[in-house]
């Protein structure tokens, strides 16, 4: 347990979305369990979301905390909750979105089911979603309970869609995310890919988190591919150089990821010899070799939108 006692820290980023936000706050006041603290991380909203935040602590109701922050991205109110966070374990919930009410009492039993001896070797533990009818989404995990790196899940087992779960504080804090980027995102799996090297994941076949469908993404921000192309260029190159041995399982997932990272690479401005020296000898920079006429052809198609834009 962490100093103040508590085992979740439920983190919510947000950003100008005072009108979803009481989803969440209904969810964790129907909780079962109540060992969590609610961390509200507001990434610079203006629509009245810091005024809001402070009527509900007002009112006593949730262990709430609210940290503002100047406007910075994703990957900064990401980092701010890692500073901040008092539970063991940080479980993200969107601001537009929820969880059952068992939600973290069926979290924190399934882990607890884990032997402590062998906790160590584990990150956390992920469950299912469903949308706001009821209806799952995308697929289940072969087997549950189904114990394997966030690598082998999507290569070896080849399951999609989104996930929910908790991850490990202490662990968390090791990995980061960086923020001497441009843009305001950097995807979260920059951190999965490093976690997934030395630790397991328990998968559990239960629908725990409410993924409401409604609303536009928060994070990938306008349509134009170069607003966040540092961040998505760092998650590529990540992907290549930890986990390119598995293209003998899935050659062409990692060839398009290897395209993706050129792409974004000239997106951002890193020529073909910042690529060559940002991959590592042998696998992965095969790979890339191998992906840039597909890279050439979405460089292409990017330039024709980006012309298309201004026109």
């Amino acid at each position: 347990m962490s100093a103040d006692g508590v085992f979740f820290t439920v983190f919510t980023p947000t950003f100008n979305r005072a009108h979803t936000l009481g989803r969440v706050r209904e969810s964790l006041e129907a909780q079962t369990c109540g060992d969590f603290e609610w961390l509200v991380v507001d990434d610079g909203s203006e629509d009245g979301t810091e005024a809001l935040m402070r009527g509900w602590m007002a009112e006593g109701k949730l262990p709430l905390r609210y940290v503002r922050q100047v406007h910075g991205g994703a990957q900064v109110a990401h980092n701010t909750c890692l500073r901040e966070a008092r539970g063991q374990v940080v479980i993200k919930l969107d601001s537009d979105d929820g969880c059952v009410p068992q939600a973290l009492e069926r979290l924190k039993t399934l882990w607890e089911e884990i032997p402590a001896v062998e906790r160590e070797r584990f990150s956390g533990l992920t469950v299912l979603c469903e949308d706001q009818q009821g209806q799952l989404v995308g697929t289940p995990f072969p087997c549950s309970p189904l114990d394997c790196s966030t690598a082998e899940l999507e290569y070896r087992y080849r399951v999609r869609g989104e996930k929910w779960g908790f991850v490990r504080t202490d662990l968390l804090r090791r990995y980061p995310l960086p923020e001497d980027v441009r843009g305001h995102y950097v995807p979260e799996s920059f951190v999965w890919a490093r976690l997934a090297q030395e630790f397991l994941t328990r998968h559990v076949n239960e629908r725990l988190r409410i993924y409401w469908m409604d609303a536009p993404s928060l994070v990938h921000g306008p349509l134009d591919p170069r607003v966040n192309a540092d961040g998505h260029r760092l998650l590529f190159e990540t992907v290549l150089n930890l986990e390119a041995p598995w293209v003998r399982v899935a050659p062409l997932r990692l060839l398009r990821a290897a395209a993706q990272f050129a792409r974004f690479s000239w997106l951002s401005g890193q020529g073909m010899g910042k690529q060559w020296r940002a991959l590592r000898p042998g696998l992965p920079r095969l790979l890339w070799v191998v992906g840039l006429p597909v890279a050439g052809a979405l460089r292409l198609r990017d330039a024709v939108m980006a012309w298309r834009r201004r026109n």
